[in-house]
């Protein structure tokens, strides 16, 4: 399985991140064309090389216009899906940008809704979130760790005024995850840097047997003597076995309520980081015709949707229970047909049985490029990848 080890022995930002994907192997030209999808105005993204105790390092430069806007959640959320940016890469910029606002609303004891972003609702953090969910699309990623994060030790000034590190946002972000102070005064972990790492990494362990493909280093804004402040990615295969896994599935009935908002729900279900929602017709009390709404999830994500649920439904309950899972091991390689460059996911079974699936919006787009049909599109792209 394509994996991203995230070595934060310096810590982790945005621009950081950023770097570290161009050092990792991202072509900066493909991330900047798509980041232009976003449509915001008066921005820059530079990538330079430079050294950090010796170590050649990518910091990634990202200039803006001077604003005054304090965007909410929504704000941010329309850019993303507004942009004509992949809606994989649209939900986990907007994940990231929910855990943000979760994070804030629980320091202030404030709705999610009510929170405006100060530093982390800029145009560059915009930049960073985006490009890191590009970025991670570009190289193919299927799975994410991290090590133990250095978040610092001091105070650090902040819009609301003078802080300890790691700030209240960054401390509420990376509950549940290892960190450590060090032995170097200063912020390590930004918000941003916080949020983008918890949202894709379920695991928090020393690198883990992998094959490396390549390392690349995203230099840090800070160049302390003899300490080279960067971010290391690693990139490689691990193999895992399939396993069971312990899920929820969270279920409510409802028939009193618009099905315009069920498609609203879904949305934010993902956004939030929903494993699977799904809608099924059922007959309900008084032969009445009702639809059944159901989220998968993480035993620790049980709250948060429950909190959607009574929030954005007419539902006044809703079941939880455990559920295995067991997913096979799987991967997306890129193979060249007559029609174009495709994705395809890759999953192998126990008994050496391969599962090929070309993604769906290439092959549509393909064949509405070419005036072919569409299964011509998808048979292409899988005997490119058996005889590749």
């Amino acid at each position: 399985m394509r994996t991203l080890y995230f070595d934060c022995f310096a810590g982790a930002s945005g621009d950081m991140i950023l770097g570290a994907l161009v050092s990792t192997g991202v072509d900066p030209r493909a991330l900047v064309e798509q980041l232009e999808l976003l449509g915001l105005a008066e921005w820059k993204i530079d990538f330079e090389q430079v050294d950090r105790s010796g170590i050649s390092s990518t910091y990634a430069r990202v200039q803006t216009a001077h604003e005054h806007v304090h965007r909410h959640l929504s704000d941010i959320h329309k850019i993303i899906y507004q942009s004509a940016l992949k809606q994989s890469i649209k939900e986990r910029a907007a994940l990231i940008f929910s855990r943000l606002a979760e994070a804030e609303a629980r320091v202030h004891n404030q709705p999610v809704a009510k929170i405006h972003f100060h530093e982390v609702g800029a145009v560059d953090a915009i930049i960073d979130v985006c490009g890191a969910a590009i970025g991670f699309d570009l190289l193919g990623i299927q799975s994410f760790i991290s090590s133990p994060l250095r978040v610092g030790f001091g105070m650090t000034e902040m819009a609301h005024g003078r802080f300890p590190i790691p700030p209240p946002a960054v401390a509420e972000l990376l509950k549940g995850r290892p960190v450590y102070a060090g032995d170097i005064e200063g912020e390590f972990v930004t918000p941003t840097g916080a949020a983008i790492i918890t949202s894709v990494c379920e695991r928090f362990e020393n690198v883990p047997a992998m094959k490396i493909e390549s390392a690349g280093y995203g230099a840090g804004t800070r160049n302390p003597k003899g300490f080279p402040n960067a971010l290391r990615f690693l990139l490689g295969e691990i193999e895992i076995a399939a396993a069971d896994e312990t899920l929820l599935m969270i279920e409510t009935n409802i028939d009193d309520m618009s099905p315009q908002v069920f498609g609203h729900v879904m949305e934010r279900a993902f956004a939030l980081g929903a494993l699977d929602c799904y809608l099924t017709q059922t007959q309900m009390k008084k032969n009445r015709p009702g639809t059944q709404l159901s989220i998968l999830c993480r035993p620790g994500d049980r709250e948060k949707f429950l909190a959607l649920l009574f929030a954005e439904t007419t539902t006044l309950g809703a079941r939880t229970y455990e559920v295995l899972r067991r997913a096979l091991a799987r991967e997306t390689v890129r193979v060249q047909t007559q029609f174009g460059a495709i994705d395809v996911k890759v999953a192998r079974g126990h008994n050496g049985h391969v599962n090929v699936m070309p993604e769906f919006e290439q092959c549509h787009a393909a064949a509405a490029a070419t005036g072919v049909p569409l299964r011509d599109v998808q048979e292409a792209a899988r005997l490119a990848y058996f005889n590749s």
